[in-house]
């Protein structure tokens, strides 16, 4: 069984609650915050370069006719399964 609560109940909750309990409260949701910010990848202006680069490559083939362009359908779907859109 699922129970639902709003927000501001949820923060009048944790106000009842005594200071200590609420400062434990604080450090375990920023030690989660701090841990999903550390998972976060980033790419390096260097990457980011590189991958523009290869776009503008592939741009430059494709005005030469030297390379198909794919449908607008295509393009949505290999965005899908790489789960950017």
């Amino acid at each position: 069984m699922e129970t639902t609560i709003s927000l501001n109940k949820l923060l009048q909750q944790i106000l009842g609650l005594p200071l200590h309990d609420q400062e434990w409260l604080v450090d375990k949701v920023q030690e989660h915050i701090c841990k999903q910010e550390d998972e976060t990848e980033f790419l390096s202006k260097k990457q980011i370069l590189s991958e523009f680069g290869d776009a503008l490559d592939e741009l430059k083939l494709k005005r030469e006719g030297k390379l198909k362009c794919g449908s607008a359908r295509a393009f949505l779907n290999e965005l899908r399964q790489e789960n950017v859109v």
